[in-house]
């Protein structure tokens, strides 16, 4: 099995974050089209994306979503 192309692979709700994992332009299209144009990373939840615990991508889009409601 080949490692997951965080630059160029099609990334959905389902994608699972990997230890592979890069905050690239194709990460950000994905989430800006989850959130919409307001969003964008910050040190604290590319910590929690990078923790270590298993999560998809649709876990990162509700996990921004919910720290912007707070």
């Amino acid at each position: 099995m080949t490692a997951f192309d965080w630059h160029a692979d099609p990334i959905d709700r389902k994608t699972e974050v990997t230890a592979t994992y890069r905050n690239t332009q194709n990460v950000r299209r994905f989430l800006t089209a989850e959130c919409g144009d307001g969003f964008k990373f910050d040190r604290t939840l590319m910590a929690w994306i990078k923790d270590g615990t298993g999560k998809t991508m649709g876990d990162v889009a509700d996990e921004w979503k919910r720290r912007q409601s707070r």
